[in-house]
């Protein structure tokens, strides 16, 4: 979280600032309802983004335009668009097609190109470009704080496959999800929550995708669960703790783990070292799956932490980030 540093010539003023700093922008409260359940989630793009280029009659058009995979355009002959379906109507109602004026975005630089679209022998216009404005995918609900109606999920962010970029996004939402099945892990090879969606049951809208997960308003009722206190690095120790997930249907399961090591790097979402314990996820998932990111850490008591990533060689172990960055983060 960033803290804006206040400069004022009276002492008392910053005296009063200095007290007043932690209670204004830790917002976030003492006590959060620990999550676990299974979640859809959907996440739409700010811009269309190029994950692919294919030639048209023997040349690659995008490629001659020097567009490449991760650009995003953001306008289409200087009109604004935020979706493929704004992209296709500029094109659409374009007058010279074989000419397009492409603005894009390349890592934070706005950059224009002109896009010779070529048309096939059925009179069809192609751009050659592979186009996404949307991800949709299965993770796990963190927290949800009751008094601000915030939610955090996933512990990390969600990167588009095909760029490897971080996807920045307009918006999103998460919604129903229940596990049909688990393919375990296995050495090397990690395994993943098999799950349906329902993407009309609606939990919650998405604001913010970050490298501490994904943060937005829980737009349901807050469901009556228990709430934990809120622990930080110093509440965490060595040894017996558990993780609430999901492994069939929609059923939250608390999953005994023993944390091996804590880091307090606030760049990392690799803060807690643990090995999974529980005999039941052992034999059912062979350890930490994907679909398991966001998972809650509870440790005597307290909501300490939410899984992130799953050692590749030895699944039985996985990393979790503290729940404290992803409170903090949703507050930004």
């Amino acid at each position: 979280m960033f803290f804006k540093k206040i400069k004022n010539n009276l002492l008392l003023l910053l005296l009063t600032t200095t007290f007043i700093i932690p209670s204004s922008v830790l917002a976030y409260s003492d006590y959060v309802i620990a999550g676990g359940e299974n979640i859809g989630i959907e996440l739409n793009s700010n811009g269309v983004l190029i994950v692919g280029t294919y030639e048209v009659n023997g040349t690659n058009p995008a490629k001659k335009a020097n567009l490449q995979n991760g650009d995003k355009i953001i306008k289409i002959n200087n009109q604004e668009i935020s979706n493929i379906e704004d992209m296709l109507d500029v094109i659409d109602n374009s007058s010279d097609k074989e000419n397009i004026a492409i603005t894009f975005l390349r890592g934070n630089k706005e950059n224009v190109t002109n896009l010779n679209l070529i048309k096939t022998d059925n009179n069809i216009y192609k751009t050659g470009l592979y186009v996404k404005d949307s991800i949709t995918g299965v993770g796990t609900l963190t927290y949800i704080d009751p008094n601000t109606k915030l939610f955090g999920a996933l512990g990390h962010e969600i990167i588009e496959k095909t760029t490897g970029q971080k996807l920045e996004i307009k918006d999103g939402k998460i919604y129903s999800s229940t596990v049909t099945g688990i393919t375990r892990s296995d050495n090397g090879n990690p395994g993943e929550k098999n799950a349906k969606y329902d993407s009309n049951e609606i939990f919650g809208s998405v604001k913010e995708n970050t490298t501490s997960g994904i943060f937005g308003t829980y737009t349901d009722d807050i469901p009556n669960k228990k709430t934990y206190p809120v622990g930080t690095v110093k509440d965490i120790k060595m040894g017996e703790a558990t993780i609430l997930t999901v492994i069939e249907g929609s059923n939250v399961e608390e999953f005994s783990i023993n944390i091996l090591k804590v880091n307090s790097n606030q760049n990392s979402s690799k803060n807690i070292l643990f090995e999974i314990t529980d005999e039941k996820l052992l034999e059912n998932a062979g350890g930490i799956v994907q679909g398991m990111s966001g998972s809650p850490i509870i440790q005597n008591g307290y909501i300490i932490g939410a899984v992130t990533h799953v050692v590749v060689d030895d699944p039985t172990k996985g990393y979790g980030i503290l729940i404290t960055k992803m409170l903090e983060e949703a507050e930004n």
